[in-house]
């Protein structure tokens, strides 16, 4: 008889996998809903792969237009569930998602999952001091506002069971100046003071708990689009001692937060970058700085007047 770390060990060598997370059923017996896995690259998709093997149910949700791009019908029928079309902006459609996804589940949610952003000036090429203002109100609507709509619409439903867990995703942008990043920075802002504000109403009345995570750039379909990605990504990975965190790595971190480990965080905006948000100057990217990176980032560098 082989004992039960070898059982698995040899279990998940004849599925075919390599370097398998353990489950350790955190999830047991929870239910939840998850907003916006598009593709395999999506950290909700890799999010809601881990809830399952946690032992967690849950239903997922994104819009009609998304679900035509992605293909989430895949996710949903390798984690057994269902997809329920739904467009986060529209109080309407949420309060019926909420409602049908209760159904589904045979009861409350106990973790739900906020991983929506769009800024249509980013897609336009829209620069921060060009903004198109309707492109904003979407901006802020899609990617912040939304939040305060579900939090709103699962209270009025009383949606989500005492002890709950809603986790949204955020970006250090929110606080620091970072180039490219344009108005999604002031969504994300925007995310985290939902967050401490329905944090608190929700976990005097509810004991449920709010947070966000902030994530390195992570290579998405949704990242891809900002302004110089692929340069902020690479700085970002010389500047964090530990390497930018990936999407899988977010997923396990989540998951934490929808667990009973985590019972008394909350109204915390955590950082999940590999300690990129700590930093000043790291040597790797003061090396490639010496190499003679020179350049404006406006039409006249009025330092040099002096």
């Amino acid at each position: 008889m082989r004992p039960l770390f070898e059982q698995y060990q040899f279990r998940y060598v004849l599925m075919g996998v390599k370097n398998k997370t353990m489950s350790y059923n955190l999830l047991k017996g929870k239910r939840g809903l998850i907003f916006g896995a598009l593709n395999e690259s999506s950290i909700a998709w890799k999010t809601a792969e881990r809830v399952y093997e946690e032992g967690g149910v849950f239903v997922l949700s994104n819009t009609m237009a998304s679900m035509k791009l992605g293909n989430v019908s895949d996710l949903a029928d390798k984690c057994n569930t269902i997809v329920i079309p739904a467009d986060a902006t529209d109080v309407q459609d949420l309060e019926n998602l909420i409602t049908k996804g209760m159904e589904y589940l045979g009861g409350k949610f106990d973790f739900v999952l906020h991983s929506i952003g769009m800024s249509p000036n980013v897609r336009k090429g829209r620069t921060y001091d060009d903004l198109n203002y309707q492109y904003l109100h979407q901006t802020l609507d899609i990617s912040a506002i939304s939040f305060h709509k579900i939090l709103q619409s699962c209270r009025k439903l009383d949606a989500i069971n005492d002890w709950g867990s809603v986790v949204a995703l955020s970006y250090v942008a929110a606080q620091r100046t970072l180039y490219g990043y344009n108005d999604m920075a002031d969504a994300k802002a925007l995310l985290e003071s939902i967050t401490r504000s329905f944090g608190y109403i929700y976990g005097r009345e509810k004991n449920i708990r709010i947070n966000t995570i902030s994530q390195s750039p992570t290579i998405t379909t949704a990242g891809g689009g900002i302004m110089g990605f692929d340069k902020l990504y690479d700085f970002s990975e010389r500047m964090s001692p530990l390497g930018n965190a990936t999407g899988e790595e977010c997923a396990d971190y989540i998951i934490t937060l929808f667990s009973d480990l985590t019972k008394k965080v909350t109204m915390q905006n955590l950082y999940h970058d590999g300690g990129y948000s700590s930093m000043g100057m790291s040597l790797a990217a003061m090396s490639v700085y010496r190499e003679g990176l020179d350049y404006n980032d406006v039409k006249e560098d009025k330092r040099k007047k002096k």
